[in-house]
């Protein structure tokens, strides 16, 4: 029998079955075979999830493994390593014990995915969502620009890449199985690590900037801490406890030590913000439900001495709720002036830092909180979380000259329960975290794993105080505070 027939037909099926391995390589477009035979073949399809007809298809194109990561119309839509928080899984899944189901579920007017299959694609992503080759999103920089988001509301910290605008981790922080409410987030002076204390929690915990690796904590015993001041060097902190008998817990950041709880029954009552002088001597702490504010002397840090300072010059100190309520306290950037913001008075009270005299009341917005300085611009910015402002929103930042103590802007449009607020100076921006936690607010456009109303990002142009991009950018549960890390 001749061979050669046989052996024709044996070299023309291998090269048949190479070209097909080829073309779909080619054709999954950097995903991985199993997870590309899905995406590419039932999402990524004509009329659908492909770049031509993206913008009737929630902004989201799907041709390539990188057009994935460049998210659609409400931010990210898949984040390496949380399934959970990635809502592509959301609208996939059909099956109640792999977790939320939103509708539309996808893919639209076509057969819904198999049981194996959503389970695959969560797998995948909790793997990190890598491309053929094994990259991993967002990993390519390990220097890049990034803020950060607490989420009271999941105990997660959202990472955001500055450069895209998008949010690139959710990371897991807290000690329990507890939600213990991640309330304060800081950036070290140097940029390196980030820190995070919790408003029912015992810790504050150290990450690394590089990859929001967790570093270690510091257990200072269970508490309502609420916020904290970081040395310039980076190597100390002062925390505040809220409770009625109010505490300051004293930390060594770098041997991730307890140096001192700093107490004084019948003296400190419902402490909430503070801020330090740059030799990190004097603390300025406020008073939530009052009309003072503690400075506290820690040259001596074993006997620390108290004082308390009227913020309004005449009264008789006060703990009467509902009259100014200091929230917030802050140090301006040349360390002449510290601002105070009152949230029953809605005004900012403004100190001379030398003397402790009043400077200025600048009225403001209703309730105002947080505060953060623009040290380019001169600016101050203050949110204002439950001002009038548009039908459906609620919320103002106002925009104050710190020297001339003017108001020269209001920021207002399309914001609901602005909370934190942080100035990213490097790429002139302002971040403002919304909370949006009560149902009168926007409806947000998916849920998390966690329960709760979902919050927002806007994103202010400080050329031209306009909000970039007109749009808003999802997060998990009441996003409430901002570092950033340059």
């Amino acid at each position: 029998m001749n061979q050669f027939p046989l052996l024709i037909l044996l070299v023309i099926t291998i090269v048949i079955s190479s070209c097909k391995k080829d073309i779909s390589t080619t054709e999954l477009q950097g995903y991985p075979d199993a997870i590309g035979e899905i995406i590419i073949k039932k999402c990524a399809t004509s009329g659908c999830h492909v770049e031509s007809s993206k913008a009737a298809a929630g902004g989201l194109a799907l041709e390539t493994w990188e057009k994935l990561f460049e998210g659609g119309s409400a931010g990210s839509v898949v984040i390496p390593y949380s399934s959970e928080q990635s809502w592509l899984s959301y609208f996939i899944n059909t099956f109640s014990d792999l977790g939320i189901s939103l509708s539309p579920t996808m893919p639209v007017n076509s057969d819904k995915l198999s049981y194996k299959e959503v389970e695959l694609l969560q797998q995948w992503i909790n793997n990190g969502a890598p491309s053929a080759s094994g990259q991993i999103a967002f990993t390519d920089d390990p220097n890049r620009n990034k803020f950060y988001v607490t989420n009271q509301g999941c105990d997660v910290v959202t990472v955001f890449d500055t450069k895209t605008k998008l949010a690139m981790r959710y990371i897991k922080v807290g000690n329990s199985e507890n939600i213990e409410t991640p309330h304060n987030i800081k950036v070290s002076p140097d940029g390196k690590y980030w820190y995070v204390i919790f408003a029912n929690g015992n810790v504050i915990q150290k990450f690394n900037t590089t990859n929001d690796s967790y570093v270690g904590e510091i257990d200072i015993t269970q508490g309502s801490w609420n916020t904290f001041t970081i040395s310039n060097d980076g190597k100390f902190a002062f925390i505040v406890d809220f409770s009625n008998n109010g505490r300051i817990a004293y930390v060594d950041l770098e041997n991730l030590d307890l140096l001192k709880i700093m107490t004084a029954n019948s003296i400190l009552f419902n402490l909430h913000g503070i801020t330090a002088s740059a030799d990190f001597k004097k603390l300025y702490i406020t008073n939530q439900y009052g009309n003072y504010i503690y400075k506290i002397d820690v040259s001596n840090i074993l006997l620390p001495e108290i004082s308390t300072i009227v913020i309004v010059p005449g009264q008789t100190q006060s703990d009467v709720h509902d009259l100014y309520d200091p929230h917030e306290v802050a140090l301006s950037p040349d360390g002449t002036k510290y601002f105070v913001s009152c949230q029953a008075s809605n005004e900012i009270r403004v100190f001379k830092q030398s003397n402790d005299s009043l400077i200025a009341a600048i009225p403001v917005g209703l309730y105002p909180l947080e505060l953060a300085f623009s040290k380019n611009n001169s600016y101050l910015f203050v949110s204002c979380e439950n001002d009038i402002s548009q039908i459906n929103f609620k919320g103002s930042v106002y925009v104050i000259d710190y020297n001339t103590f003017q108001v020269v802007k209001v920021l207002n449009e399309r914001l609901f329960q602005p909370h934190g607020i942080a100035v990213d100076e490097k790429n002139n921006l302002l971040i403002i975290a919304n909370r949006n936690s009560t149902p009168d607010g926007p409806a947000p456009h998916h849920t998390s794993s966690c329960g709760g109303r979902n919050g927002f990002i806007r994103l202010v142009d400080l050329s031209t105080f306009e909000f970039i991009n007109n749009f808003t950018i999802e997060v998990s549960v009441d996003p409430y505070q901002v570092a950033v890390k340059n």
